[in-house]
């Protein structure tokens, strides 16, 4: 009972420790500031808002809130050493990489990096820089690497969860140039979650001892514990052509507990014998980047879904509140007809829609190939199209091409469109958003 209030005691003063870090609100800005350049784009491609930046960013802090809870009960088992010198060394690493690119904006990386450097700073015991160097290294060097990408591996396990639960909710639709140069739909996933940790560490003035022994830092527990705040960003980036975000989503998550569990299985190991430390760090980078280069490799070798077949046209996605949203129809299915006819262009789509200004029947099919028959009454100031946006048409001219994005793009938030005239005449418009794959 002693210990319950103590805890309870030391997570109010970690809470207000929480309020005075600004890496907190930095993480929620920064959240603010790339929703917002989603709204953007979807503005720019196609004229409608098909999210709110104001609401994307509640919904992420909900999130992130709880899976913060969650992660610092676990951790408390898992036990960590870390001071404010600790912390500000691990984010000024994130930003850091962040200047390169934003998906760099992740434990698995800083933590990773901040390993190999410790394990180089051991081949020169006797070097001693002056200055801030010196408290630079000497905070590097006291880490404790093991503990840290334990943490980032419980991380990826929370980042899995939010990816399954939340993930497919953040998909911008988005208009990509395919093979050999051909326009097809695709969906940006990407999303980030600002997470409150409340670490228990030991104390270094004695105090209550903790009912149960963490894993790591071994005889240091026994003076006793505090507890400290830790702010982090978690998050998570796909472009997927081949798949429905849903699908795209619950693949991830489990690629993400596949790897939380390969890199929280090395950092223990790395506990009981500390050469594998070095072994652990490398894994944590390379294998996150082989899960980035992966999916993108398998992408490139599936045929995109998000294309007209001969028969109708594809949904590529509905606006929400939209009549095709209140119809049921889904992105991916089909539209088939509309009044009776049968449609094959987007010129098509509206004439049948003209013929009965007030009502409107559609045949749609469904991604089991089946087809289901809707109707619903139309009125002054529906979208044009019912509010479905359909897969890409060669003659719209219209494609985004993806590019790295980094802190300074971000918060220069500028999309770089630019146009150009196709030799038909049309408008074409190349190199859209420089919006990153990022995950964490």
């Amino acid at each position: 009972m002693e210990t319950l209030k103590q805890l309870l005691m030391y997570g109010i003063d970690a809470g207000i420790q929480l309020l005075t870090q600004p890496f907190y609100y930095i993480s929620i800005l920064f959240v603010m500031l790339f929703y917002r350049r989603q709204v953007l784009v979807e503005r720019k491609l196609f004229h409608v808002k098909l999210h709110s930046w104001g609401l994307q960013t509640w919904r992420t802090f909900l999130g992130g809130l709880l899976a913060g809870i969650g992660v610092s009960i676990v951790v408390a088992f898992l036990g960590i050493s870390l001071s404010l010198e600790a912390i500000i060394c691990i984010w000024v690493t994130s930003l850091i990489l962040m200047l390169f690119h934003i998906r760099y904006l992740c434990f698995a990386y800083s933590i990773g990096l901040l390993g190999i450097i410790q394990f180089v700073l051991g081949w020169f015991p006797n070097w001693q820089p002056e200055g801030w160097i010196s408290h630079v290294t000497t905070t590097i060097v006291g880490l404790d690497i093991p503990a840290l990408l334990a943490l980032s591996a419980v991380l990826h396990f929370a980042e899995a969860l939010l990816v399954r639960i939340q993930g497919s909710g953040f998909a911008t639709p988005l208009f990509l140039e395919g093979k050999r140069g051909r326009l097809v739909g695709g969906y940006h996933m990407q999303s980030f979650w600002p997470l409150p940790l409340f670490l228990l560490v030991p104390a270094v003035n004695g105090g209550s001892v903790l009912p149960w022994t963490p894993f790591f830092g071994g005889d240091a527990w026994s003076t006793g514990f505090t507890m400290m705040a830790l702010p982090v960003v978690i998050g998570f980036g796909e472009m997927t052509q081949s798949m429905l975000p849903q699908e795209k989503a619950g693949i991830t998550s489990k690629r993400l507990i596949f790897y939380g569990a390969i890199v929280l299985a090395l950092s223990l190991l790395a506990e009981w014998w500390a050469p594998l430390t070095i072994v652990a760090a490398l894994a944590a980078l390379m294998l996150h980047e082989g899960l980035v280069w992966y999916s993108r490799y398998e992408e490139q070798q599936r045929s995109p879904i998000f294309v007209h077949p001969i028969r109708g046209l594809r949904v590529l996605a509905v606006l929400p509140n939209s009549p095709a949203s209140e119809l049921g129809i889904l992105a991916g299915e089909t539209i088939l007809k509309v009044n009776g006819k049968l449609i094959h262009s987007k010129e098509q789509l509206h004439s049948a829609l003209r013929q009965n200004s007030a009502f409107c029947k559609l045949e749609v099919q469904n991604h089991q190939g089946e087809s289901k028959f809707l109707q619903r009454a139309i009125y002054a100031g529906d979208h044009h199209q019912l509010g479905a946006i359909v897969a890409p048409d060669p003659r719209d001219g219209i494609a985004v091409r993806l590019k790295p994005v980094s802190l300074i793009t971000l918060l220069a938030n500028k999309l770089h469109i630019r146009s150009k005239r196709g030799s038909s005449g049309s408008t074409t418009t190349d190199g859209s958003e420089e919006a990153g794959f990022y995950s964490s």
